[in-house]
C-alpha cells in the first residue's frame, strides 16, 4: 500500500461508455466515482479494460489510415490526448492501413490491394512491481473518443478496476491541485 493511502473498500469495478454524434468528432463521457471529498477518499486505479469499435477500412484510391483513439481521463479534456498527458490514466488505439489500386476499365474500379490493421491498449493493469496504475482524486472521471478517416460513428465503452482509499490531507489537497490544474 503506498504510503498516505488507507484503503476503505474492496476491490469495485466501474464502468462507462461514450459514443460520438457525428463522424470522426471528439465525444467524451462522465463516468461518476462517487467519491467523499469530506473523508478525501480517492479511487485507486488497479485495472482498465477498453473495448474501442474498430475503424472503418478506406476503400477509396489512394487508400490511408483509418484509426479510432480512446482514453480514461482524471478530469475533462477537450481533446482525446494520449498517455503523454498527465491526466490520462490509460489509452487505447485501433488502426487499419490500406493500399488500393486501381483496375482500369469503364468505370475504373477500386480495389484493396493489402491492409493491416493495428491495435493497442496501454495500460491495461498495474505491474506486479507497482500498486496501482493511477489515482483520481476528483469525484469523476472520462471517457473520450475520437476517430479519424471513419465512415460512421464509433463507441468505446470501459470498465476500471480499482478500490477506493482515504488520503491524508497534505497528499490529497496535492492530488486535487495537481488534477485540477492538469485538465
Amino acid at each position: 500500500m503506498p504510503k498516505g493511502l488507507t484503503r476503505n473498500s474492496s476491490p469495485i469495478q466501474i464502468s462507462g461508455k461514450a459514443t460520438q454524434t457525428a463522424v470522426n468528432a471528439f465525444a467524451s463521457t462522465e463516468i461518476d466515482l462517487t467519491l467523499n471529498a469530506l473523508d478525501q477518499e480517492v479511487f485507486v486505479v488497479t485495472q482498465v479494460n477498453i473495448d474501442l469499435d474498430a475503424p472503418d477500412l478506406v476503400d477509396s484510391n489512394p487508400g490511408g489510415v483509418s484509426a479510432t483513439f480512446c482514453t480514461v481521463s482524471s478530469t475533462d479534456r477537450g481533446s482525446v490526448g494520449d498517455i503523454s498527458n498527465s491526466n490520462v490514466i490509460a489509452q487505447a488505439k485501433k488502426e487499419i492501413e490500406s493500399l488500393v489500386i486501381v483496375k482500369p476499365g469503364p468505370p475504373p474500379v477500386f480495389e484493396v490491394a493489402a491492409a493491416v490493421a493495428f491495435d493497442r491498449e496501454d495500460p491495461l493493469f498495474a505491474a506486479q512491481t507497482e500498486d496501482y496504475i493511477g489515482i483520481i482524486a476528483t469525484s469523476n472521471c472520462f471517457l473520450n473518443i475520437f476517430s479519424n478517416n471513419c465512415q460512421g460513428t464509433k463507441g468505446a465503452a470501459v470498465r476500471i478496476y480499482g478500490y477506493r482509499a482515504k488520503m491524508d490531507a497534505a497528499g490529497y489537497a496535492a492530488l486535487v491541485q495537481s488534477q485540477v490544474l492538469s485538465s
